[in-house]
């Protein structure tokens, strides 16, 4: 992405909503990553007075777009941002990230509505399609299939690939970038948990923090040191 940690507000920038808010960790490490914030401040997660809350808060970190959580909103408000960069002349792009769960809401739908009305071609949602959320199975819940189909009958270039490797994903973003006159779809294919033994798949580590010993094995699982 066309971003700069010192000047997080420049005027070209791409811009990343995570719609899907309670993944926030994530979106952390990967700004630390970045150099955000020291990967120290890390160890702060939704402690009384961090600005690295169980929700990303744009008003308490620099590089946060969109404070979101309210699944749905996420989406629409990238909508808003890619129209608001043509209207603009503005080169930036925007990345929106959502759970499969999250596109049973109706909001989802009227944003990508527009977002092929408008041909936002700077605009490349991706679907964390891992088949759970928080209340267990999406077909169980409110089966969201053939999600692929979906979007294409909304317009959407859809590219589907698997979420767990990283030539794919970057290929798929290459891909987004040279599609004109449509917004992307990155149907990303993952596993809940992905590399954790007893995580794996498993709805129930949905919003669960894992015990002392279950955090070393899981560290140990997915290479790395405790």
């Amino acid at each position: 992405m066309n971003i700069d940690p010192a000047d997080p507000q420049k005027a070209d920038r791409d811009k990343f909503i995570l719609s899907k808010g309670h993944a926030a960790p994530v979106q952390y490490a990967a700004m630390a990553e970045r150099g955000f914030f020291p990967k120290e401040e890390l160890l702060s997660l939704r402690k009384l007075g961090s600005r690295l809350q169980g929700h990303p808060s744009m008003k308490m970190l620099p590089g946060i777009e969109m404070s979101t959580g309210s699944l749905g909103q996420g989406v629409a408000v990238a909508v808003g941002m890619a129209i608001a960069n043509k209207l603009d002349g503005k080169d930036g792009r925007v990345y929106t990230l959502l759970g499969d769960g999250e596109i049973q809401e109706g909001l989802v739908w009227e944003a990508a509505m527009a977002a092929a009305h408008y041909k936002l071609d700077n605009l490349c949602a991706i679907v964390d399609w891992n088949g759970l959320q928080i209340d267990g199975k999406n077909e169980d819940v409110m089966n969201v299939k053939p999600i692929d189909e979906k979007f294409k009958a909304f317009g959407w270039n859809v590219i589907e690939i698997d979420g767990h490797n990283m030539p794919e994903i970057v290929e798929a973003f290459d891909r987004a970038r040279a599609c004109k006159g449509r917004p992307t779809l990155i149907l990303a294919k993952t596993h809940k948990g992905y590399g954790v033994s007893f995580m794996e798949d498993n709805a129930g580590w949905h919003g669960k923090a894992p015990g002392d010993d279950q955090a070393k094995q899981a560290v140990e699982e997915l290479g790395g040191e405790w």
